[in-house]
């Protein structure tokens, strides 16, 4: 198996891959018609609308994966990494991947360790033979010099200090939108501008299902579809008699940890409705 197969694939076949979306027939997925999409970036009208400024994890995976697939790798670096800082796992991943390759950034597999092992925090499965791959290749001195780095990290991205964070950028959005009618389903609907000025009109009720806006919720969400995914026909193997458990030790998260720098970007999107 390829460490790089399973986590592109993991990224280009299901940016938010929602798992009783992805096993239905495609036949019974066009003739349903929820009120609620089972994934909102799969909506480009919810996506134009600011589903991403209060998604920063999201938003930045996807400029990642917009850089890679252009062959910018340095940017994608940047942006996965920004992603991870509200706590994306897949895009932590990412990094730790490049530092091991060294795409996009000098090779260190010490820190790919870390990173990785930032990743797997969750407990997600095909994160935590990863990175039990990454150790079993590691020298000693490079498993101490990974700890050490690994210390620092998980006081800047640990799910200690990135959930919250992140919680802050939902909850920031949705005020800026909606002011005291967050919640509100009734009549309220979201005009987003279009291509050559032409608005388009979303129901509320659409845009704000609390599983993914509130931060419990919409981490149980991530927790379903990345646990164990599917990843198509590429083989991720299994997972046997791997303790989760992480190898660092514990450390008090940083809340006025630096954010990443990069391009102050959106994702290039679709508007045209569906």
């Amino acid at each position: 198996m390829k460490r790089t197969l399973l986590l592109l694939a993991c990224l280009q076949t299901a940016l938010v891959w929602a798992p009783d979306a992805a096993a239905a027939p495609a036949s019974a997925r066009q003739k349903a018609s929820p009120a609620v999409p089972a994934d909102p970036t799969e909506d480009p009208v919810l996506l134009t609308a600011g589903f991403l400024n209060g998604h920063p994890d999201l938003r930045f995976r996807m400029l990642g994966m917009e850089k890679q697939r252009a062959g910018d790798h340095v940017a994608a670096f940047g942006f996965f990494q920004r992603a991870g800082f509200y706590g994306d796992k897949v895009s932590q991943a990412m990094v730790a991947e490049m530092l091991w390759t060294g795409q996009g950034t000098a090779q260190d597999p010490a820190v790919a360790y870390a990173w990785m092992d930032l990743a797997a925090e969750r407990g997600y499965r095909g994160f935590l033979e990863l990175r039990e791959r990454y150790w079993a290749k590691l020298t000693p001195e490079q498993q101490a010099h990974a700890i050490s780095e690994g210390e620092a990290l998980y006081a800047r991205f640990g799910d200690a200090v990135a959930e919250p964070r992140l919680a802050q950028a939902m909850r920031r959005e949705q005020r800026r939108m909606t002011g005291s009618r967050t919640g509100y389903t009734g009549n309220l609907k979201i005009f987003v501008p279009g291509p050559n000025g032409v608005d388009t009109q979303i129901d509320g009720s659409k845009f704000y299902d609390k599983r993914y806006w509130e931060p419990a919720l919409y981490r149980q969400w991530q927790d379903q579809i990345w646990s164990a995914p599917r990843i198509g026909t590429v083989n991720v193997g299994t997972v046997t008699n791997v303790d989760s458990k992480t190898r660092i030790p514990a450390v008090a998260p940083d809340p006025d940890a630096a954010e990443p720098v990069t391009e102050d970007l959106q994702p290039v999107l679709k508007t045209t409705p569906r």
